[in-house]
């Protein structure tokens, strides 16, 4: 007996936030028969978006993606979706976390990331915010996840993360993910 393979799809949603909405989004999905794989959601101002990847038979995403539009009207919310296919493994790679505070400026996310694009290196996943500190100074927040390559010389990276971050006057750190 041979079983078909699922099929993946990527939703975006961005609106106002309201009560309950995760769970209409949630539950939209599983009601049509899909299987929520990942998610990221957070409130930006008064904005709600959330990114979910999920997958089902091809009938099961037919589905949502048929009843989403339905949801978006319903709710007050831009949502697209993608096809996708199930996330190809970096087996030569290792994940690390980098964690930076400093004094918000502009360009400092771009700052960061550019470190990582020189050293070829990719992200995986980035949350950042920025907050207002004891001292009454805006300050940015920022939290990476990236994927190193094991033929990587760690020493030598850190070192010179360590060099671009002081340039910068970033506290950062970069350790192993540990899950």
């Amino acid at each position: 007996m041979t079983t078909t393979p699922n099929s993946y799809l990527v939703i975006t949603a961005l609106g106002p936030n309201q009560a309950n909405i995760v769970n209409h989004i949630t539950q939209s999905i599983t009601n049509c028969g899909g299987h929520i794989l990942d998610t990221r959601m957070t409130t930006l101002g008064n904005e709600f978006g959330i990114i979910l990847l999920t997958e089902g038979t091809w009938g099961a995403i037919a589905k949502i993606e048929t009843n989403l539009p339905n949801l978006e009207k319903k709710l007050g919310l831009i949502i697209t979706m993608r096809r996708t296919t199930p996330k190809q493994w970096r087996k030569k790679t290792i994940t690390y976390l980098v964690h930076a505070v400093t004094i918000d400026r502009e360009g400092v996310l771009n700052d960061l990331t550019q470190f990582f694009s020189s050293q070829d290196i990719s992200i995986a996943d980035i949350n950042s915010q920025t907050y207002i500190g004891n001292n009454g100074t805006r300050m940015s927040n920022m939290t990476m996840n990236v994927n190193i390559s094991v033929n990587t010389h760690i020493p030598t990276l850190r070192e010179k993360f360590s060099i671009y971050c002081d340039a910068l006057n970033l506290d950062a750190g970069l350790e192993p993910l540990r899950e």
